[in-house]
């Protein structure tokens, strides 16, 4: 399976679909399915019955998963940027870095 782009925790941007232009936090990565569910993106309805987190029930909104694709991490600087890997010079590790300005990302 090859590395993906984007880890849980990144700030990325929706480049395809329904939510295109809205950006967020990444809650989870799903690695399997090469998708991700983003904080306030691709909400969707889902009817629940009564449980205890929801005594009443009802329909209540959630994020569902995007797939990868459709996201481009936005850099330190507040630009979407396409990501590259190389290795750092310090200890040799593989580090992800902003094609766009150069720099690392965390």
């Amino acid at each position: 399976m090859a590395k993906l782009h984007i880890k849980k925790g990144d700030n990325v941007m929706v480049i395809a679909g329904n939510d295109k232009g809205r950006s967020g936090r990444v809650l989870e990565v799903i690695a399997d399915k090469s998708r991700a569910i983003v904080e306030g993106v691709n909400m969707v309805s889902k009817h629940t019955k009564p449980n205890a987190t929801h005594p009443n029930g009802g329909i209540i909104k959630k994020e569902a998963a995007i797939h990868i694709s459709n996201l481009k991490l936005v850099d330190a600087s507040g630009n979407p940027t396409r990501v590259g890997r190389k290795r750092d010079e310090k200890d040799g590790k593989s580090v992800r870095y902003s094609k766009k300005s150069g720099e690392v990302i965390k």
